[in-house]
């Protein structure tokens, strides 16, 4: 039976479980040039992997991304954590690339189930007024999370034993610690549950009221997350191979500075406001993609860094206002679903265009191919930023606008 946690308390804790779940899904970013080493394969194996990350993330939203609305969001997270616990397994006993490909499978899975459910649940259990700053806690607990994994796993293996292992025992503890917090003490906040056999696949569909705001904010979120799964998965190898840094804290230092840069821009938000947030975030997108030319073409760290810095924010305040305006827009029953459609298409954005990267590699190798990669996103952002300009997009729907975006009384 679950204590008494209301409010912020339940709020804050909820979306502390929730970052230690996204931890676990970047994890194994800073490893993987020793896995390299190990198992002898190469940069397109490693998009491979990333993308089958992606693949269960994308596989699960559209079976179950709305199971938490009907079975209500504590089971779910619940079994979110169990599938994160058996990806941490998998890299334990990694002994072949196969175990890498499970791992990070069962990871996509478990992101999968919290990325709706997690999301929806920071918001319900934050008081009433509380709106949008339960959005900020939602969205900084999910690229706080995926921050802390590369950081935490690159300290790890840098500075202590075990670097393939002691990353995934760290993480179970943690995941064993969370799992308790949601059985023990975390309320249920869907009223209304049905049985697990009513949950069925989602179509490509979406409410009226939500159809206005969706596309912009998915094409701003699509951009975001593609620059964010090249930092995940093929800058390691760029600052390892370009750039000779082969200290593992110092990769996943840079890694989770475009995530921490993610969660400063989501701040942002409060203070620029959602309408000017998605295009301003658009433009930020471009200045850190040219960034990243940049330090692809002269081989600069400096530059890497601010690109991770500069287009993390951008990011971030495309990402929460996006989140912001849909959330506001959809009716309580079906955001979940709604959220979890948004990030399908983020996940497409993070996957794809890694794997093209993957691709390239070989042919043009690893600049030739970022920088391709880079003009295809230069040109998706520009066109939604200026999308952006002539169609902006307000903070929610008539009936939730002062529910989203109404300060918190003091």
């Amino acid at each position: 039976m679950h204590g008494d946690l209301r409010g912020w308390p339940a709020c804050l804790t909820a979306g502390a479980v929730f970052a230690v779940c996204m931890a676990g899904t970047t994890l194994p970013t800073p490893l993987y040039p020793l896995y390299q080493d190990k198992f002898g394969f190469s940069e397109l194996t490693v998009t491979v992997v990333y993308a089958v990350y992606a693949a269960g993330v994308i596989g699960t939203l559209l079976l179950a991304g709305n199971a938490s609305d009907a079975v209500g969001r504590r089971p779910v997270l619940l079994w979110g954590m169990v599938f994160a616990a058996a990806s941490a397994a998998c890299f334990l006993a990694a002994t072949a690339l196969g175990w890498l490909y499970a791992g990070r499978l069962l990871s996509g899975l478990s992101a999968g189930l919290f990325t709706g459910a997690a999301t929806a649940y920071v918001i319900e259990l934050a008081p009433k007024a509380g709106g949008s700053r339960a959005t900020f806690v939602a969205t900084a607990a999910n690229m706080g999370g995926l921050g802390c994994g590369p950081l935490l796993a690159g300290v790890l293996a840098q500075y202590a034993e075990w670097p393939l292992y002691l990353p995934f025992i760290v993480h179970l503890g943690l995941v064993a610690v969370c799992s308790a917090v949601i059985l023990l003490w975390l309320p249920e906040t869907v009223r209304d549950r049905r049985p697990l056999h009513t949950v069925r696949p989602q179509r490509p569909a979406l409410p009226p009221s939500v159809r206005a705001v969706f596309g912009p904010a998915a094409i701003a979120s699509f951009v975001g997350f593609a620059l964010f799964g090249v930092f995940t998965a093929v800058s390691p190898a760029f600052l390892a191979e370009s750039l000779d840094v082969h200290n593992h804290a110092l990769t996943g230092l840079v890694v989770a500075l475009a995530f921490f840069s993610s969660t400063a821009g989501q701040l942002a938000v409060g203070w620029v406001g959602v309408t000017r947030s998605l295009p301003l975030g658009c433009a930020a997108l471009l200045v850190g993609l040219a960034l990243l030319a940049g330090a692809l073409v002269w081989d600069l760290l400096a530059l890497v860094v601010l690109s991770a810095v500069v287009g993390g924010a951008g990011q971030g305040l495309s990402f929460r206002a996006a989140m912001s305006a849909v959330a506001g827009a959809t009716e309580p029953e079906r955001r979940a679903a709604v959220i979890s459609a948004l990030f399908v298409v983020a996940y497409f954005g993070i996957s794809v265009p890694v794997i093209g990267v993957g691709l390239l590699v070989e042919p043009i190798g690893l600049e030739g191919a970022g920088l391709v990669f880079i003009a295809c996103m230069a040109f998706l952002v520009s066109t939604a930023g200026f999308y952006l300009l002539r169609h902006p997009v307000a903070a929610a729907g008539p009936a939730a606008a002062g529910r989203q975006e109404q300060p918190d009384a003091h």
